[in-house]
C-alpha cells in the first residue's frame, strides 16, 4: 500500500512513473490499485467523460494482415463489403447521435489509406457536418500523409485516430503489411498538421503485460491523450478467433495502469466493453474515463442511450476533452 501511496504522490506532484514501476503495479491488490488509479483520474480528469460514436463508412476488403481484423482480405469472415457511403448516410448518422447528446463523431474507413480522390470526399462530408451540424469530427482513414491531413483539418476535422495496437516487440505478430514505424509516421504527420491524435490498442492479442506497459510508454512519448483501450472480440475467420477473452479483472487492471502512465489522458473503453458483464461499469472507477458508444465496425456495441444514463450514475459529465 505504501509504495502505491508513494507513486500516487509522485504522479499527483507531476511526475511520472518509470517502466520498473509501472511492471510492479502488476503486483500489486487489484482494488487498491484501481482506488489510488481513480484518484488520479479525479486529480486530472475531474469528473469529464469524453464520449464518442463511429461510423463503418467503408468495409472490408483491406490489404493488410492484422490477425485480430474482420475486414482483412487475408481473413476468411462474414463482413459486410462495401465503398464509402453516401454523403447522406454519413451525415445523417452523424445528426442522430448529436441529438443523443454526443459530442464527437469519428468517421471510420477499411483499408490501409484512402485514395487523394475518397480524402477529398470526405472533406466535403466533414465540411457539411461542421455546418448543419456541428458536432466534432474525427476521422480514421490510415497511413496518410501531412497534406492529406491538412486538407481535413481545414475542412473542419479536430482529432485523427490510428491505433499502434501492441508493443513494438509484438507488431509483427500481430501484421507484417506494414510496421510498427509506418504507423508513428502517420501520427507524426497528423500532429504536423495540427490535429489531436487518438491511439491505443487492443488487449488480448497474445501480448504479455510488459507489451501493455511498453505501448503506454509509446503513447506517452507521442504525447497522446486519448487512449482507446479495446478487448479483442475473437472473430471468427481470423487467425485469432480462438484467443482467450479477458475478464473483468483483467481490463481493471489495465486501465488501473495506463492511468498511473498516462495521467491526465482520456482513458476510452472501445471494442469488445459489450464481452464484460458490467459493460465496463467498474473500469470507468478504475481509471478509465471515456468510451465509444454505439455499435463498433463489425460488431454490436452498447447503445448510446444505455450510455448516457451510466455516465450520468456515475456522477461523470459528458465534455469534450483534449481538442
Amino acid at each position: 500500500m505504501r509504495n502505491l501511496t508513494l507513486l500516487t504522490g509522485k504522479i499527483l506532484n507531476g511526475g511520472q512513473i518509470t517502466k520498473a514501476e509501472a511492471m510492479s503495479l502488476y503486483e500489486r491488490p487489484l482494488e487498491e490499485l484501481c482506488e489510488h488509479a481513480d484518484k488520479i483520474r479525479r486529480h486530472f480528469c475531474s469528473n469529464r467523460f469524453d464520449i464518442c460514436t463511429i461510423i463503418n463508412a467503408k468495409s472490408g476488403c483491406c490489404s493488410e494482415n492484422c490477425k485480430f481484423c474482420a475486414q482483412s482480405s487475408h481473413n476468411r469472415t462474414c463482413t459486410a463489403k462495401y465503398p464509402l457511403l453516401p454523403p447522406e448516410e454519413i451525415i445523417a448518422q452523424a445528426k442522430a447521435n448529436y441529438q443523443q447528446g454526443i459530442l464527437r463523431y469519428s468517421i471510420v474507413t477499411s483499408g490501409k489509406r484512402l485514395s487523394d480522390a475518397e480524402v477529398n470526399e470526405m472533406c466535403k462530408v466533414v465540411e457539411r457536418i461542421r455546418k448543419e451540424i456541428g458536432i466534432s469530427v474525427c476521422v480514421s482513414f490510415g497511413l496518410l500523409n501531412e497534406e492529406q491531413f491538412r486538407k481535413l483539418k481545414e475542412a473542419g476535422v479536430t482529432r485523427v485516430h490510428n491505433n499502434l495496437e501492441t508493443s513494438r516487440r509484438n507488431f509483427p505478430n500481430i501484421c507484417t503489411t506494414h510496421t510498427f514505424e509506418d504507423k508513428i509516421r502517420a501520427i507524426r504527420a497528423a500532429q504536423a498538421a495540427r490535429l489531436s491524435v487518438c491511439s491505443g490498442g487492443i488487449m488480448g492479442l497474445g501480448e504479455t503485460a510488459e507489451d501493455r506497459i511498453d505501448m503506454a510508454f509509446s503513447l506517452r512519448e507521442l504525447g497522446i491523450k486519448s487512449v482507446p483501450v479495446n478487448m479483442l472480440n475473437p472473430i471468427s475467420g481470423t487467425p485469432f478467433e480462438n484467443n482467450p477473452k479477458l475478464s473483468e479483472e483483467d481490463m481493471r487492471r489495465i486501465v488501473a495502469v495506463y492511468r498511473f502512465i498516462l495521467p491526465e489522458a482520456s482513458i476510452r473503453l472501445a471494442g469488445g466493453r459489450g464481452l464484460l458483464a458490467d459493460q465496463g461499469k467498474s473500469c470507468f472507477t478504475s481509471g478509465a474515463n471515456a468510451a465509444i458508444s454505439g455499435d463498433m465496425l463489425t460488431t454490436a456495441g452498447i447503445t448510446t442511450q444505455t450510455d448516457m444514463e451510466l455516465i450520468k450514475e456515475l456522477g461523470y459529465e459528458a465534455k469534450i476533452c483534449h481538442e
